[in-house]
């Protein structure tokens, strides 16, 4: 795939590392950088590193490996949302993937049918049993977050819902979110998860995008979309349990605790603002 510009993901180990390759050593859930903080290369690691491949970089192999950290280089070790804070999208796309094949390799040795160790699939992120035949993907954890609008009162600025959560950021202003459960489709994760947590009824129901998310877990998609509120005159009932509150604010007078930059829950409420300013 030479001249791809950008992240592709991929799997391909028939051709070995080569000295400028991109190296991704991870340890737990923090990634190791040079001290330009800039990516390593495979020619910055020791002779013999076991490396697993997960794509490109415009073009360049990038591998990933599990890694000890020490305090020699405690400074470079980096959390993904540290990582995506100042790094552009395809590089904080890449470090996304290199904590979840990290993670996933390392919790998926062994088969959970017949206790055989695992065998790499070639060409694939994925492992089989050489006993008993079962297939074990990568698999991803979806989860839907959505931006809900009303009309304004007296034909004011329309109003956007956020929520205040009870773990985590708990200062931020954010959007209503969760994860999808199995047989459910995104559209029908969003009308449950909107119910069960600020009691609404939504009306319609549009795509806006999708977000690989390594704060929440190394395997986490955040699938984005925008909303109107059913009846413009409810009010969110918080469930008391994710939730500590939930409150109605007017586009043009947003509060500052916004959720960071990099975020699709941001992305979602600034194009839902500047859509209203048209």
């Amino acid at each position: 795939m030479t001249g791809a510009v950008g992240f592709l993901p991929g799997a391909d180990a028939s051709v070995p590392p080569a000295p400028t390759d991109l190296a991704l050593p991870v340890a737990g859930r923090r990634l190791l950088t040079g001290p330009d903080g800039h990516f390593l290369s495979i020619a910055d690691l020791p002779a013999g590193t076991r490396w697993a491949p997960i794509g490109t970089l415009d073009g360049v192999p990038a591998w990933v490996t599990e890694a000890a950290s020490t305090e020699d280089d405690a400074g470079r070790w980096h959390s993904w949302r540290s990582l995506a804070a100042t790094f552009p999208e395809p590089l904080a796309a890449l470090a996304g993937r290199a904590l979840a094949v990290a993670t996933w390799r390392r919790t998926h040795r062994w088969c959970g049918a017949c206790r055989a160790e695992l065998a790499d699939v070639p060409g694939e992120t994925a492992r089989r049993c050489p006993d008993c035949d079962l297939y074990v993907p990568i698999r991803l954890s979806a989860a839907v977050l959505t931006a809900i609008t009303r009309p304004g009162p007296a034909g004011g600025p329309d109003e956007l819902l956020l929520v205040r959560h009870t773990y985590g950021p708990t200062e931020l202003w954010a959007l209503v979110a969760g994860f999808v459960e199995a047989g459910e489709s995104l559209e029908a994760a969003v009308h449950r998860e909107v119910g069960e947590e600020v009691g609404l009824t939504l009306d319609t129901v549009g795509y806006f995008g999708s977000q690989p998310w390594a704060i929440s877990g190394p395997n986490v998609l955040l699938a984005g979309f925008t909303a109107t509120v059913a009846d413009p005159a409810a009010e969110p009932v918080v469930d008391g349990n994710e939730l500590a509150e939930a409150r109605w604010f007017p586009l043009d007078a947003l509060p500052a605790e916004l959720p960071p930059a990099y975020s699709i829950s941001r992305w979602l409420i600034d194009a839902t603002a500047t859509a209203a300013r048209r």
